[in-house]
């Protein structure tokens, strides 16, 4: 994978033919456009034809072509552009960015109907010398009506672009004009007329910026030399070629990005004599509990690994300074000393504190990971045994929810319950589990029966306190306007950040999309006790390669590919 060639000024007339066999004569020049057509796909597909223009990037090693320009048409609903592609057995001519050439090949489109790309097949190539013109970028400070129109031609973006996060197996970032783009049923509820108004302004303003090349795992990105940036990030004057491929409009960048990075957010604040944090760990973890059992069935593949991965997550978690912790995929490994659980609590106490660990007996359930509750001794007492809801959807699918009472000082009773519905993921899923196409994924009836029988479980005073400040927190692996949350929330169920009044909340990015899987629900009697909420955005804006897998950066950064959150009470 390297850049793109630089454009020579001063080029040999040499003619190079690309085929042996190809006719003496060419067909008599056709301007881009006129191949190109309005609409799809060309009318020529099959014919041979021949174009001359300016080769604006040569991606023959990535791409297994170059795109050819000429001066235009006249026809803005025309491409003035093409890609070049050999034939069966015809290597491509020598080209560098900047010469002129006339091409003879046969009409092709590559890719699904309807979103495919004009080619030319070469079969004939000729020199004609240096670009007496090289074809000047189209200027863009807007989405473009119809990126068909644009198809392999050279533009610049004058308006700053989000970059929503880098895929570094493929070499491609998801790039928007406008700001982020949002999960459709963060914004609106799922598979209403509003969500799929979300999802065409979403298609709209996004763009990929790509790489020029379809190799895996590139060790370089050209277009990002000091490698990925926070999803938050712009970069202005983005330069590139239009293509399509793996199903999305982008740009092959042929400069790096000028780039104005996201600065990492300090640890919130938030008001109240008693915290609370919420956070996902991403499977820690331990082995056997004695320096040895890696790798296990998720997380850490070695002890250096795990070490990293801990020293992350305390990081993460001090600065917030909490008095109780609602976590998420724990190993299921029980509560000894080797527990992942009970040596996640000594790294924390490491420095001085005292956290302890919610003991449940077992489990809860037999979910290779599970939640968990973490207190501070000095700050909180828990108030009898903890309560576990078993059967129904948390039997193989939703992780067994955790409840405990707990009180601070001589004041009110309140629980907790930990919570970690099924994710979206579709492997068995079938029936009303099976993805609905109304954006909600899989599983959605699993996870809307969880929240369910939730609500009705702690509505029965599982805890045993008569205690109607309740809380729910948790990964729910919904998003805001999903049928989870609604049930939840039609149940008399506050959410926690609308009462504080945050404005876009969002603890996750995934596919360059931003929104909440991680929520806080306050009951009637609990509501006006909340002080604050707050998420700290130190995870899911961050490059996966800044975990301890990768590069494992210094701090707290991606320690998780979730957000924690924290939540501020008077209690």
């Amino acid at each position: 994978m390297s850049p793109n060639r630089p454009l020579l000024l001063s080029l040999s007339l040499a003619a190079l033919c690309a085929c042996a066999s190809a006719p003496a004569r060419a067909e008599a020049p056709l301007k881009i456009g006129q191949v190109q057509g309005h609409g799809a796909g060309s009318a020529l597909v099959g014919k041979s034809v021949t174009v001359e223009g300016t080769v604006t990037a040569d991606f023959r090693d990535g791409l297994g072509g170059f795109f050819l320009q000429d001066e235009g048409d006249g026809n803005d609903g025309t491409s003035d552009a093409v890609f070049v592609t050999a034939a069966p057995g015809t290597p491509l001519p020598d080209v560098h960015a900047g010469q002129r050439w006339q091409i003879t090949g046969v009409v092709n489109e590559t890719g699904r109907a309807p979103d495919t790309v004009t080619t030319l097949q070469l079969s004939q190539a000729r020199m004609l010398g240096p670009a007496l013109v090289t074809p000047r970028p189209k200027v863009l400070t807007a989405p473009p009506t119809d990126w068909a129109a644009l198809e392999g031609m050279r533009v610049r973006i004058d308006v700053p672009l989000t970059l929503d996060g880098t895929d570094t197996r493929f070499g491609q970032t998801i790039a928007s004009f406008g700001g982020r783009l949002w999960a459709p049923s963060e914004r609106a509820v799922a598979g209403s007329p509003a969500m799929a108004a979300v999802i065409a302004d979403n298609a709209r303003r996004r763009i990929v910026l790509d790489d020029g090349s379809d190799a895996r795992d590139p060790k370089t990105l050209p277009y990002l030399p000091n490698g990925p940036v926070r999803t938050g990030s712009t970069a202005t004057g983005v330069t590139g070629i239009v293509d399509f491929r793996h199903d999305a409009w982008r740009l092959q960048v042929t400069q790096p990005l000028k780039v104005e990075a996201a600065a990492r957010p300090a640890p919130p604040q938030v008001p109240g004599n008693l915290k609370i944090a919420v956070f996902n760990l991403e499977n820690l973890f331990n082995g056997d509990g004695n320096g040895g059992g890696f790798p296990t069935l998720r997380g850490a593949k070695t002890l250096d690994e795990w070490k990293a991965q801990v020293a992350k997550l305390v990081a993460t978690l001090t600065p917030l300074d909490a008095d109780i912790a609602a976590l998420m995929e724990l190993e299921n490994d029980g509560y000894g000393p080797q527990s992942s659980l009970a040596q996640f609590v000594d790294a924390l106490n490491a420095t001085g504190s005292d956290w302890r660990y919610i003991d449940a007996g077992s489990g809860p359930g037999d979910n290779p990971i599970r939640v968990g509750l973490i207190y501070r001794a000095s700050k909180v007492t828990p108030v009898g045994k903890p309560a576990v809801l078993e059967g129904g959807p948390f039997v193989e699918h939703s992780r067994v929810p955790l409840a405990q009472a707990f009180r601070r000082g001589t004041g009110p009773v309140f629980v907790v319950a930990a919570n970690h519905f099924k994710s979206k993921g579709c492997g068995q899923a079938a029936g009303s589990d099976a993805d609905q196409h109304d954006g909600a994924g899989c599983w959605n009836a699993t996870r809307t029966e969880s929240a369910r029988r939730v609500d009705a479980w702690l509505k029965s005073d599982p805890t045993g306190q008569q205690a109607t400040r309740t809380l729910i927190v948790g990964d729910l692996n919904a998003y805001a306007q999903e049928t989870p949350l609604v049930t939840l929330r039609g149940a008399g169920w506050a959410d926690a950040f609308a009462v504080a009044k945050v404005e876009s909340p969002y603890s996750y990015v995934y596919d360059g999309q931003t929104g909440r899987l991680d929520h806080a629900l306050l009951s009637p009697a609990l509501t006006p006790h909340l002080k604050g909420a707050a998420e700290w955005h130190a995870n899911a804006d961050e490059p996966f390669g800044d975990g301890y897998e990768g590069a494992d950066v210094t701090g707290p950064w991606r320690s998780s590919d979730h957000d924690p959150m924290l939540l501020g009470f008077d209690l």
